[in-house]
């Protein structure tokens, strides 16, 4: 008769682990995680941005190139290029301001971690010798 164990290793899959060599663990205070938290507007900024500039040149281009004999037309174009212009460089400053903002954020979170070969905390060395772990100061 079959052995049960044997039988159902067959249709098992082999797991393979590979082992980590260090892994680094920052805390994160609620305010911080309440940026994270709320997701990046800053790409949206940069889409309506380049929308916008681009919108501009074109009708900039369009205004240099042609000649408009209706008045009300000319000033409407020459409205909506500006407004287009400016909405477009405020959203581009936005979008950089975001960025900024949030990588020093990430780099805070970063900075927390202590260098290399550094312990955390000078008071507490813990030494690990052949006898067991000591804790020592």
């Amino acid at each position: 008769m079959t052995d049960r164990s044997t039988l159902g290793s067959k249709f098992l899959p082999e797991i393979r682990r590979a082992r980590i060599d260090r892994l680094n663990i920052y805390e994160v205070s609620d305010s911080e995680l309440q940026l994270l938290e709320r997701g990046s507007p800053e790409s949206l900024f940069l889409n309506f941005a380049i929308f916008l500039l681009s919108s501009a040149i074109s009708l900039l281009a369009a205004l240099l190139t042609t000649n408009i004999e209706s008045t009300r037309v000319f000033n409407v174009f020459v409205i909506v290029t500006v407004v287009g212009f400016i909405a477009g460089m405020f959203l581009l400053a936005l979008w950089r301001w975001y960025t900024r903002s949030r990588s020093t954020i990430f780099e805070q979170i970063r900075q927390r971690m202590p260098p290399e070969g550094v312990p955390a905390d000078a008071q507490e060395v813990i030494d690990v010798s052949p006898s067991g772990p000591e804790v020592g100061a």
